[in-house]
């Protein structure tokens, strides 16, 4: 499940938990929500291994790119000692060689930064969402702080409240 939708989901159940009488607190489901809560652990670490996935991705990618730039270069290199002859012959073949070997390194760099792109792309995201669940987090942890004081005086003015209490917010 997306953290985003687990955090909307959150933010939905404390919104709407039964107003406590004569207060502005709520009286929230814990279970309920240590489950999304529960749910959020699970989630935002299969995010950073997909974070991480790309990266070691995008280092195959540099690798591969690196190989095959190799590989053109010695194949460049291989046929200009193939072609060592006449003068005119090996001039040919050097400015084959130096063609490859541009078009190589170019291939090379077009990857490398495509791959940069893309993983600059997904850790970007990754970070706006974990931003997100931040901000929800710390709003329903300031709702449920702020309403925790008001709550213990309610407490201690009524007899016997059945509220489940302020939520442990770890």
């Amino acid at each position: 499940m997306d953290v985003l939708v687990l955090i909307d989901k959150l933010d939905d159940t404390i919104h709407n938990s039964k107003p406590v009488p004569l207060t502005d607190q709520v009286r929230v489901d814990k279970e309920e929500v240590y489950d999304v809560l529960d749910q959020m652990r699970a989630t935002i670490p299969e995010e950073i291994k997909q974070a991480r996935w790309i990266v070691k991705e995008r280092q195959e990618m540099l690798a591969e790119a690196k190989r095959e730039a190799e590989r053109i270069v010695k194949e460049a290199r291989d046929e200009q000692n193939h072609l060592i002859g006449e003068e005119e012959v090996v001039k040919q073949a050097e400015r084959q060689a130096e063609d490859i070997v541009e078009d190589a390194r170019a291939r090379e760099r077009e990857i490398r930064l495509g791959a940069e792109d893309y993983a600059d792309d997904i850790l970007n995201t990754l970070e706006v969402n974990l931003q997100k669940f931040i901000a929800a987090v710390q709003r329903g942890r300031d709702r449920l702080q702020g309403r925790e004081g008001e709550e213990a005086e309610a407490s201690s003015s009524s007899s016997g409240s059945s509220s489940i209490g302020p939520v442990d917010a770890r």
